[in-house]
């Protein structure tokens, strides 16, 4: 009986050896850096793919999170024209699923790399299928109150219009005493008697009223005043401005209706000062296939200028490089010389995303200067913007160096962003 319980114990712990190593072997996915897969992913992948739809190659969202076996979507990722050539029977289904479009090679991204994307996009997709739909969930509305500004300009207003009401009161009585005291009768019945009649008489009389004059030279200076003040206010005030640009590009549709992410053009946003403008090649990753506009079977104007601009000939799918010509961008946003601004310290630091200052890019058909870009704008901007110090590393050494100078240690200009390329490369 006491060899019967050994034997029973044994093969329940092998039981639950074995059923634990099942369970992690169908929820172990790849643990790896979220945030930097946000970025790669960004960066890699959504020219072609999205989360919850399908693009240029499936949606990526239910797909990676119901496949369980990471070495194969890492090997995929990384070289998935190897393992067709291998022929894998995963790989193979998937390329004959998707019509045999081979997939782009990203031999330079690691193992942690893709371990990072796949982290993301399954994070991502967690919280989009526990998300309500839209119109489905209460509506949460914040009351702010009143703005101060506007209660005070209310104040003001009638505190204004109460000094004009009593000055306007001193003047008729005194228009009536002078005419009480100089017997004036009426027009008309001058003209009746045949007397002759002195048109400007009455503004004559107005202008020898000093109590008139005055208050004709206050709401003058008060006007002239104004008019300079939002003169010299809205000077090098660009907001609105929308130049005609030598290819018509719309934002609309790509940012919205494709919900391509701005940072796959903009790439330099998140990495250095300056936003960049795309290359054309950046513009041929999709219209080499893409020729004409959404839902129309013409070839499109607009985007066989692009073709003209890099000597591009869609019937033979070459280049010919002595008809390439720039193309000659208007630029929107300027800024004085006097303001330094990095795109990458509010992007990627900042978690600022592009709206907040370029405004609702994804609806409009041609893109203008949104915000006024002033810097009382800027300034309002930073006093009520939130500094989100959970897991930023721009935080964490900030942090860090405070606790160096608590306890008395040496902190040098590297520890403090000194040796950053846009501390004197800008």
């Amino acid at each position: 009986m006491r060899s019967f319980s050994l034997i029973f114990k044994q093969f329940s712990r092998s039981v639950l050896l074995i059923a634990c190593f099942a369970f992690m072997g169908t929820y172990a996915y790849a643990q790896g850096d979220a945030v930097k897969g946000e970025a790669l992913f960004k960066a890699k992948c959504t020219a072609c793919h999205k989360l919850d739809q399908q693009v240029v190659g499936p949606a990526l969202g239910k797909l990676i999170t119901d496949e369980t076996d990471d070495k194969f979507l890492t090997k995929w990722i990384q070289n998935n024209q190897a393992l067709i050539a291998a022929k894998n029977p995963k790989a193979v289904a998937i390329f004959s699923q998707f019509n045999q479009a081979n997939m782009t090679v990203f031999a330079d991204l690691s193992d942690a790399d893709v371990a990072g994307i796949l982290t993301y996009v399954r994070t991502e997709w967690k919280k989009m299928s526990a998300a309500p739909a839209p119109g489905t969930g209460p509506a949460v509305v914040v009351d702010k109150g009143p703005s101060k500004i506007i209660i005070l300009s209310l104040l003001g207003v009638i505190v204004l219009a109460f000094i004009v009401i009593l000055v306007l009161n001193r003047v008729i009585t005194t228009l009536e005493r002078l005419l009480a005291k100089n017997n004036v009768t009426i027009l008309e019945e001058e003209a009746v008697a045949g007397e002759s009649v002195d048109r400007l008489a009455f503004l004559k009389k107005l202008a020898k009223n000093k109590k008139f004059v005055f208050f004709v030279l206050l709401c003058g200076t008060i006007f002239l005043g104004v008019y300079t003040f939002i003169g010299l206010w809205t000077t090098n005030l660009h907001q609105g401005y929308q130049p005609v640009q030598p290819i018509k590009f719309p934002h609309d549709l790509h940012a919205g209706a494709m919900k391509i992410d701005c940072q796959y053009c903009h790439s330099g946003a998140y990495k250095s000062k300056n936003a960049t403008i795309p290359s054309l090649n950046v513009c041929m990753n999709c219209h080499k296939v893409i020729s004409s506009a959404f839902g129309s079977k013409t070839a499109s104007v607009e985007i066989h200028k692009i073709y003209d601009a890099l000597g591009f000939d869609p019937a033979t799918q070459k280049y010919d490089t002595t008809k390439a010509h720039p193309v000659q961008w208007i630029r929107i946003h300027n800024l004085p010389d006097l303001a330094y601004f990095n795109h990458s310290q509010h992007v990627k630091v900042g978690k600022i995303k592009c709206q907040t200052c370029h405004g609702p890019v994804q609806e409009m058909k041609e893109v203008y200067q949104y915000s006024p870009l002033t810097m009382k704008w800027c300034i309002q901007c930073h006093k009520r913007t939130n500094v989100d110090f959970k897991d930023n590393a721009y935080y964490a050494n900030l942090q860090q160096v405070h606790d160096l100078l608590k306890d008395g240690k040496q902190v040098t200009a590297s520890l403090m962003g000194g040796i950053e390329c846009g501390k004197c490369h800008y």
